[in-house]
């Protein structure tokens, strides 16, 4: 097929999209985009590979998975060995870890799934992640497997015409159902396959049904196209559910743009864009860890331009020495496909990779960052390290759900919860609640304290119509529970907490409810802790172990919480419930209080929980006058 400038081009816009994206999202809100209008590009171009080779008669599914090896491999490979090197000297074990699961992941072609169970493509601990965009490829790829298989298979009992139209209907179909899944499955719907493939099939679309017209329209036709891309680019943002409905625009611009097949446009053909869109995907592998970088260590705006700079010129080499090599894909057998090179480096950097997930992050004194005390710290506070002093602490037997395997308990919870007594104080809310508790009970260890507290379940008299199936289950359980042993205990103050969504309840329910049972217990809702991703203790290590630095203003921080703070305000300080703002108390202009004493002990040992002396410290510091007036 002759080489089609246009569609460089059009590489050089998605690229561009994304870049500016990632290093700043003020710059292009939507240019995330750009991902969808490569998998437009992608599916137009495999499309035609695959169905002249099957005309011909000469298709061969071995020699188009070399192909896209031989495309795809070299440079990640590079990108992720540069990476191992950069984490030996410079990565704790935890993130060196996290790292090495990451490269494996990528190589292999799975990273959309990892990243899916993780955290969500927008959330801030995704900029801890330094091969986070590798998702698209692991689509891609995945899309490169699957579909050659089913047009070879279709092949055998289709005719041709019958083929092309089942593509077409495949993708309205795909588009229905990615729209549906959006709304369902948002982060699912993100990452994997099933809800991506129609886009990369109206690629397809665009290669078996070209638009046969004058060539004075071509122009308004890429003029539209060109609106509906760069349009999607600034009028849609990272607030808007993706790919969903909104992701017609971009793909449907690509579609267009591609269909208008104009080789001497002045947008698309340009020298700059010629260059851009040849180096693009380099330049994509190498953009998003100067983006990490510069969010990992906390580096002024300036970097951002260098980060830039550095993408474009790495990018650059990247084509020049490593896309260009031409390897070999004409084998005559298949014991010939394993003098494939790529497949060695993917099996070289993969095997790496995977060590040193299982290895544990190399927590060995051959590398002197896994001595520095930053990473014993983080080792201390990590997580997994932290929970073995949470169960008792968090009356784990007073949770109706099940936080290792994620489902809902079967027993019921402990009676041990809700028989201290009348009176005195109850404990509602999610684990949130759950981390507060420690503290309050430490406080008062002369009061009555009863809690009913579920991992992941706001406290509700309605039931859950928001939660997934199991989580719904526990909640709905839990605050049945909760509300029948508050019209037993009569405890005199009853404190609500939870980690965030608080705008999707209505506490004033729950004062109706107290109303209705004449009960005079006093509300005290306690608003969002200062919650960090991916984690306080790793933020403190990375980039405030100084132990007098206390109060921390960090990117890091999670601002949402600002916001709910906010809003809780409004429709909280003039009512009878009593607002209690942990925001309020533990920040200022100047940062939020991270460290409840001169050891560096975090407040919050990971994201938002409280650790057991920031639990103390809350209550013994801030709350204690407040509960005590009410007792």
């Amino acid at each position: 097929m002759e080489f089609r400038k246009d569609i460089n081009g059009l590489r050089a816009i998605a690229v561009i999209a994304v870049v500016l994206f990632h290093f700043d999202a003020s710059w292009m809100p939507g240019g995330f985009a750009g991902v969808d209008v490569f998998f437009v590009i992608s599916g137009f171009l495999m499309t035609g590979i695959i169905f002249r080779g099957i005309e011909k008669e000469s298709f061969s599914i071995l020699k188009f998975y070399i192909a896209r090896a031989n495309r795809i491999i070299p440079a990640l490979a590079i990108l992720c060995l540069a990476l191992l090197v950069f984490g030996w000297f410079y990565l704790t074990p935890f993130d060196y870890r996290a790292l090495g699961k990451h490269i494996g992941s990528s190589l292999t072609f799975v990273s959309n799934f990892i990243y899916w169970m993780e955290a969500g493509y927008f959330d801030t601990a995704s900029h801890e992640k330094w091969l986070l965009h590798t998702w698209s490829l692991s689509v891609e790829w995945q899309f490169y497997i699957i579909y050659p298989l089913v047009l070879v298979a279709m092949r055998q009992f289709m005719s041709l015409k019958m083929m092309k139209t089942a593509i077409l209907l495949g993708s309205v179909f795909g588009f229905i159902f990615c729209v549906i899944a959006t709304y369902q499955w948002p982060s699912t719907a993100y990452y994997l396959l099933h809800t991506r493939a129609w886009e990369m099939m109206i690629g397809g679309v665009a290669y078996l049904y070209p638009f046969s017209i004058q060539e004075k329209r071509k122009k308004l036709l890429e003029w539209i196209g060109l609106a509906l891309i760069l349009g999607s680019y600034w009028l849609i943002s990272k607030d808007n559910p993706w790919p969903g409905y909104l992701a017609i625009f971009p793909v449907f611009g690509s579609f267009l743009i591609i269909q208008a097949q104009r080789n001497n446009s002045f947008i698309t053909s340009n020298i700059v864009f010629q260059k851009v869109g040849a180096w693009s995907y380099s330049i994509y592998l190498w953009h998003w860890p100067f983006v990490v970088a510069i969010y990992y260590y906390s580096l002024d705006s300036i970097f951002i331009y260098f980060g830039i700079a550095l993408s474009i010129f790495l990018g650059f080499l990247s084509y020049k020495y490593i896309e260009k090599i031409k390897f070999r894909n004409d084998f005559t057998s298949v014991f010939g496909y394993l003098k494939c090179k790529p497949v060695y480096f993917l099996c070289i950097t993969g095997f790496l990779g995977s060590f040193i997930f299982v290895e544990n992050g190399i927590n060995t004194p051959i590398r002197s960052i896994a001595n520095s005390e930053e990473a014993k710290y983080v080792s201390i506070y990590h997580t997994e390290n932290y929970k073995k002093y949470l169960p008792k602490a968090f009356m784990e037997q007073c949770n109706f759900f099940d936080a290792e395997s994620l489902s809902a308990k079967v027993d019921d919870i402990s009676e041990t919860c809700t028989t201290n007594g009348k009176g005195g104080i109850f404990i509602w809310g999610d684990s949130h609640a759950q981390a507060l508790s420690y503290g309050i009970r430490s406080t008062f260890p002369n009061v009555h304290i009863n809690q009913v507290a579920s991992s992941g379940c706001r406290p509700l008299i309605k039931k859950d119509n928001e939660s997934v199936e199991e989580y719904k289950r526990a909640c709905d359980r839990s605050n049945d529970m909760a509300k029948h042993k508050i019209l037993d205990i009569e405890p005199k103050v009853i404190i609500l907490a939870q980690r965030i969504d608080h705008d999707k309840n209505d506490f004033n329910e729950i004062l109706q409810y107290l109303y209705e049972h004449n009960l005079g217990a006093k509300l005290i809702l306690v608003g969002p802790v200062p919650q960090w991703q991916p984690s306080l203790p790793t933020t403190i290590a990375r980039r405030h172990f100084n132990k007098d630095d206390r109060v921390i203003n960090d990117r890091s921080f999670n601002r949402n919480v600002l916001r709910i703070n906010s809003q809780l305000h409004i429709d909280y300080d003039n009512s009878e419930i009593e607002y209690f703002s942990m925001i309020d108390q533990l920040c200022n202009k100047n940062g939020c209080l991270a460290k409840v004493d001169d050891k560096n002990t975090p407040l919050v040992f990971d994201y938002g929980h409280l650790s057991l002396k920031g639990s103390k410290y809350v209550v013994e510091n801030m709350m204690k006058d407040i509960i005590s007036s009410y007792l």
